[in-house]
């Protein structure tokens, strides 16, 4: 495994993130793919193991059920200062809002209930999930830089939003002494490319690590034309983001699994390779402990010049999809009201 500072930050982190979406009580959340907490932890400790101390969850997955079973494994099998542990937390909801809870209160709030969930004093990152368009951005920036001055959260990133928003973000930061965001997690694969329009520049200039989600498109990027899973065949959320655009991305999955077979190595290795060049490092799901064993392999797997732009060549730009379309109706001066409990993302 190789390491990586992440960001502006002394967190040094695996070049694999460990996804946990997939970990979770599946009664108490919307995801029939999910495991069991005692096929969450083979999963986790097979990628302690490999080299992996970077670990990502949320108190939306699975009504904190993941972050239960993240926490608990990582109490039996690794010390709490070897790991990096980021969770995120949802906007406020409408009886949040109605009731007169500030942004302030309620990332305190759940900030308490993710660290009792994962059984822990403290997160290594606290990330903010998914712009709140309802919150006035200094009480959210204020709200996280009083979690990190209390020790609960080390550091603070942010998912799902704009280059602007986060520029915007940390100029506030900066500018009343607040902590910054040093990641982002975003949207980013090998068959959806719209993160490299500005917010790959912006993280570039500023050192602002990129995690992606979502870094083998759902699984697309790790099968051959015709093969299937589960998560394929269930995953609605995923079959909204990449269905449309099947037909253009049928061309660049080709071309995966034939540079796979022609290095005699995985296409989740060759999808995960190329992402790694432009990335501090992918959150990469894992529901079987063959998903995190293929990750960790593309870490040393080193493509070519030739092999990057060959697997480059045939991408269309693609139309935002998922929170990031609802993120551009909300620019347009849409409403949207956020559901509670388990929000897909």
């Amino acid at each position: 495994m190789q390491y990586s500072s992440l960001g502006n930050s002394d967190l040094k982190v695996s070049r694999i993130c460990m996804g946990c979406m997939g970990f979770g009580d599946a009664q108490n959340g919307q995801h029939s793919w999910t495991v069991d907490e005692a096929h969450s932890r083979e999963i986790i400790r097979r990628g302690l193991e490999l080299g992996v101390n970077f670990f990502d969850t949320a108190i939306a997955y699975q009504s904190g059920t993941s972050e239960q079973y993240l926490g608990r494994a990582l109490r039996d099998f690794a010390r709490r200062e070897d790991v990096v542990v980021a969770t995120k937390f949802l906007p406020r909801t409408p009886e949040e809002i109605a009731g007169g809870v500030s942004g302030q209160e309620h990332i305190a709030r759940m900030l308490d209930k993710s660290l009792e969930n994962l059984g822990m004093e403290y997160v290594d990152l606290y990330i903010y999930h998914m712009w709140d368009y309802q919150t006035p951005l200094c009480d959210i920036m204020e709200g996280l830089n009083r979690v990190v001055r209390q020790g609960k959260a080390r550091y603070i990133g942010i998912s799902n939003c704009f280059a602007f928003q986060l520029a915007q973000a940390n100029a506030l930061a900066e500018r009343e002494g607040f902590a910054q965001f040093v990641s982002v997690q975003g949207h980013y694969n090998l068959i959806f490319r719209e993160e490299e329009r500005e917010m790959a520049k912006l993280c570039a200039q500023e050192n602002i690590a990129m995690t992606p989600y979502s870094a083998l498109a759902g699984g697309r990027l790790a099968k051959r034309p015709g093969e299937s899973s589960k998560r394929l065949l269930e995953d609605s959320y995923a079959q909204l983001k990449y269905d449309a655009a099947a037909e253009q991305d049928a061309a660049v999955i080709a071309r995966v699994a034939e540079l796979a077979e022609r290095r005699g190595v995985s296409m989740t290795e060759i999808s995960l390779a190329w992402l790694l060049t432009k990335v501090t490092a992918p959150v990469v799901g894992a529901t079987k402990l063959s998903h995190i064993e293929g990750a960790a392999k593309a870490v040393d797997l080193t493509l070519s010049e030739a092999e990057l732009g060959y697997l480059e060549e045939l991408y269309q730009p693609h139309r935002l999809v998922g929170v990031m379309a609802q993120n551009t109706a909300q620019d347009a001066g849409k409403r949207h009201v956020w559901s509670t409990g388990n929000q897909k993302i």
